[in-house]
């Protein structure tokens, strides 16, 4: 039985990733109160993906789980940013308690864990993945939710399409940048009220994009 078992079993919401790539972009893009990082994962391992989500300046409570002992390896997770660290095997109970005492002592930021998201007449329920504006449903891709979801989580800040390709795409290719600009033009046209003069995904010239949850800050 894996962790996500054990933790569905206890009525936890659990949500997978399958490498540590993936990890990241979830972690960015969707909320989670609480993230359980391996350290042995492929393409990216679980210090550099810790590491990277405290830089990206999210705050959920990461639980390090690593089958490598050592006061060395624990403190290399402690300092990149983890809250706690479970050495494998572990006893179930202990890890719940683990799991339960994180939960229960995270920092809360005004609206860090609300169900909802709004700007303008647009808004996104995170948990049920979807978007209304005018209070009408709006079709967007999951790709399009992911990146939607990101910009909103990072209001006023330039993002280059780097950043982006990075945290909603998973993976950094300059050759693949144009891939951001027909998605950014797809939410335009899908939530913008004027998609050609747009005021909450703007444009910042040579730089990438920035959304203005309260209009265009140009």
């Amino acid at each position: 039985m894996t962790v996500g078992d054990l933790l569905h079993k206890e009525g936890y919401a659990v949500d997978y990733a399958a490498d540590g790539d993936a990890g990241l972009q979830k972690a960015g893009s969707l909320p989670f109160d609480l993230i359980i990082l391996d350290v042995m994962l492929p393409r990216r391992d679980g210090f550099a993906v810790c590491a990277d989500i405290r830089r990206a300046g999210l705050i959920t409570p990461i639980l390090m789980l690593t089958a490598r002992g050592g006061a060395a390896n624990k403190v290399k997770g402690l300092k990149t940013g983890a809250d706690d660290y479970v050495t494998k095997p572990f006893d179930i109970q202990e890890l719940m308690a683990r799991v339960e005492a994180l939960l229960r002592r995270a920092p809360v930021r005004p609206g860090a864990y609300a169900d909802f998201d709004q700007f303008g007449t647009v808004r996104i329920d995170r948990r049920g993945t979807t978007v209304t504006r005018d209070g009408e449903p709006v079709d967007l891709s999951a790709r399009e939710f992911q990146l939607l979801r990101y910009l909103v989580a990072h209001p006023g800040e330039t993002l280059s399409r780097e950043e982006l390709l990075t945290h909603v795409w998973g993976y950094s290719a300059t050759m693949f940048t144009r891939t951001v600009d027909v998605h950014i033009a797809s939410l335009r046209q899908k939530l913008e009220p004027n998609p050609k003069q747009p005021q909450f995904f703007v444009t910042v010239q040579r730089l990438g994009y920035k959304f203005t949850p309260s209009g265009s800050m140009r």
